[in-house]
């Protein structure tokens, strides 16, 4: 083969890869022009407002408390809660229990 001729095609070839480039990066920088940004815009006066909320000191929330008779309710709500799960989970533990056995025999 002629080294003229082989050079010849690789210039071809690197001129066509080099013209589709072109063209890629074209539709490439052409698209984030027509496409609107996500989120907000730069220079938006709501972040200047977020930021000088930020930095500005919080007011102290009072607290609720809780008195004792109160507490004291909530207790004895709950004690009687869980005791009337405990009755009521012993039945379900029976049930299943007797269907292991069943399925075992």
């Amino acid at each position: 083969m002629d080294v003229r001729k082989i050079v010849a095609e690789i210039d071809a070839k690197i001129a066509s890869l080099q013209q589709a480039r072109a063209v890629l990066i074209g539709l490439n920088e052409g698209s984030f022009e027509e496409k609107p940004r996500r989120g907000r815009p730069k220079g938006s006066t709501n972040a200047a407002r977020a930021a000088a909320r930020a930095t500005a000191p919080r007011k102290a929330r009072k607290r609720r408390n809780l008195s004792p008779e109160g507490r004291k309710r909530i207790a004895e709500a709950m004690k009687l809660r869980w005791e009337e799960r405990r009755k009521a989970a012993p039945k379900a533990v029976k049930k299943t229990a007797g269907k292991k056995e069943a399925s075992a025999k």
